[in-house]
């Protein structure tokens, strides 16, 4: 059987949250301070949620139909944004977090990690994927 590829996609993307998360850590710590280190985690636990969240969803959707995957991708894409502005709305909520900071994080992150994972699918990179090779 094999695998998804929204749920391969969404998982390398998640994995390389570990690299661009330390550099954001970094930085976002250097120029905020330990508060802006906090945010950055944050931001970056709440953007490799939303990915794995999206392909999952894509992943179910495509099990259903083609119309189904596509109302998935369009709607649930506002949905998502929706819903990490509410998570990031949360947070800061419940605890003292540095605002500038979180949503330097996310925004970033979100940017950065999609633009590779489409930069490594456009390269080939992604061998796992059938479609890719």
């Amino acid at each position: 059987m094999t695998k998804e590829v929204e749920s391969v996609l969404a998982a390398h993307t998640a994995r390389r949250s570990s690299i661009v998360g330390p550099v954001l850590i970094g930085v976002l710590g250097a120029t905020r301070g330990w508060p802006g280190a906090l945010a950055a985690v944050i931001g970056i636990a709440i953007v490799a949620g939303h990915y794995l969240l999206f392909g999952a969803m894509l992943s179910a959707a495509a099990r259903v139909s083609l119309g189904f995957y596509q109302a998935a991708a369009l709607f649930g894409f506002f949905l998502r944004l929706g819903l990490v502005a509410l998570t990031m709305f949360a947070v800061t909520w419940i605890f003292d977090v540095d605002r500038l900071a979180l949503g330097v994080a996310v925004v970033a992150a979100y940017v950065v990690l999609l633009a590779w994972e489409t930069v490594a699918v456009a390269r080939g990179a992604e061998r796992e994927l059938e479609w890719a090779s």
